[in-house]
């Protein structure tokens, strides 16, 4: 069965004001216009002066989806479907779409996305401006494999379908381009069978970080894999956590494909001094232990497994106003790197809740400047308590340097260009290909020094 285009309300939107707008990390702060955009079939209608950067959900963590004093193209209202075909799983959408709004529709239907990171709440364009990567990385590389075409419009009014053999450079150049090779219009993408709604999961409880990559190759069977990390261990136990891994439930008795909704919102800032190193200590130790057995099997629905903290609305407000600096890095090799990383930040006593340990595959990303690669990744997030927080993540960057490993640019708002341009050795072959009018906050700070 095919089903026919689909057709979504979108609520108007201010035109051409200055507005704050907040990235997930809340730093750093910047002021911008907003122009919404609305119609795919309109003309680019862009201020005659000063950067342009298309937006859609905001869920990148620092300043890639900012553009200090110039303007931000708001792409959430491209969301409307224009075809599905649900026997072959093949989807075409407008980019402004969310991952959400696709599992509603694919998931009843027997489908489900091929590749998704920890959120369901990003916008498919921003999906494909960050290339980004999920659970079964090591199996199925990033979401750039999936997607099949896109348009893309450029400022000087053209408009360029990609596809790895149509216009291959730019296709390749916006694929974790960060949204500096024009405005992504519409996305056609394929996804994979998945015939419930459920996951059978294995949360594995592990004491040393020797023993996370015993459990991680034991595991390479399991398409999803991922584990938590207890930032304050030390020692023997450097690297404890728990391990999560799972795959896509068959068939059961009383399985069924229903799409479960609803968040718990948090409702205003939480008061710096409630995150501490006290209480971020208290935490880790109490989530290492919160599962009795060594092994807790369990089949759970799709949202809490994949998106646990989309169960929390605006979960970044409890880190108060000055926000969140999450680093991510990518270290090829052994365990050499992860080892002095979290030997480091357990020294510093800085910590973090959400401490996420994975190794990607060698499946090739698509994108010119794709951050996954072979290797091992780790991802924290820090309560942003300035200087000291920031001498940290310089030490760490450091560590990532001499590994020859690589940050991550939509979750990074502070490093150096030196250090980008280290892990992203191509920047120049993106700059030759971005539109001219296209920037961003991220892209002047790690080019400035050129």
């Amino acid at each position: 069965m095919r089903a026919g285009p689909l057709a979504v309300d979108v609520p108007p939107a201010p035109v051409g004001v200055e507005a704050p707008f907040e990235s997930w990390g809340r730093y750093p702060h910047a002021q911008q216009r907003l122009l919404p955009v609305t119609w795919r079939s309109d003309p680019l209608a862009l201020p005659k002066e000063g950067p342009v950067l298309a937006v859609g959900l905001g869920r990148s963590y620092g300043d890639s989806c900012l553009n200090d004093g110039g303007t931000l193209l708001t792409a959430r209202s491209l969301r409307r479907w224009i075809d599905f075909d649900a026997d072959t799983g093949v989807v075409r959408c407008e980019a402004g779409v969310s991952l959400e709004e696709i599992l509603a529709l694919a998931v009843p239907k027997g489908w489900f996305l091929p590749v998704t990171p920890g959120t369901q709440l990003v916008t498919v364009g921003g999906a494909i401006a960050n290339d980004v990567h999920g659970k079964n990385h090591h199996v199925a590389g990033t979401f750039g494999c999936f997607v099949r075409a896109f348009e893309l419009l450029r400022s000087d009014g053209s408009r360029r379908v990609c596809t790895p053999t149509q216009e291959p450079a730019l296709f390749a150049a916006t694929l974790g381009g960060l949204g500096l090779t024009g405005l992504i219009t519409w996305a056609e993408l394929a996804l994979q069978p998945a015939p419930t709604a459920w996951v059978e999961s294995e949360s594995i409880r592990f004491g040393s970080l020797d023993e996370f990559f015993a459990l991680n190759q034991a595991s390479s069977d399991w398409p999803y894999s991922v584990a938590w990390v207890d930032c304050f261990a030390k020692g023997a136990k450097l690297g404890r956590g728990l391990y999560s891994r799972g795959r896509h439930a068959a068939p059961f008795e009383g399985a069924s494909r229903r799409v479960a909704r609803g968040m718990i919102p948090v409702p205003f800032d939480a008061p710096g001094f409630l995150l501490n190193g006290l209480s971020l200590r208290a935490f880790n130790f109490a989530y290492y232990r919160k599962q009795l057995s060594k092994v807790a099997r369990a089949r759970i629905h799709y949202r809490p497994f994949f998106y646990p903290l989309d169960a929390v609305g605006n979960w970044n407000r409890l880190y108060g106003p000055r926000g969140l600096l999450q680093w991510q890095c990518v270290v090829p090799g052994d365990s050499q790197a992860i080892r002095r990383i979290l030997e480091d930040i357990s020294r510093s006593g800085e910590g973090s809740f959400l401490a996420v340990l994975k190794t990607f595959g060698d499946v090739k990303s698509p994108g010119l400047l794709s951050f996954p690669r072979p290797g091992v990744t780790l991802a924290l997030d820090f309560p942003n308590r300035g200087p000291k927080t920031f001498a940290l993540l310089d030490r760490l960057d450091g560590i990532v340097r001499e590994h020859a490993g690589a940050l991550y640019p939509a979750k990074d708002a502070r490093m150096s260009g030196a250090t980008f341009r280290v892990g992203f050795p191509q920047w120049e072959q993106l700059a030759a290909l971005a539109d001219p009018r296209f920037s961003s906050s991220f892209w002047r700070r790690v080019t400035a020094d050129v």
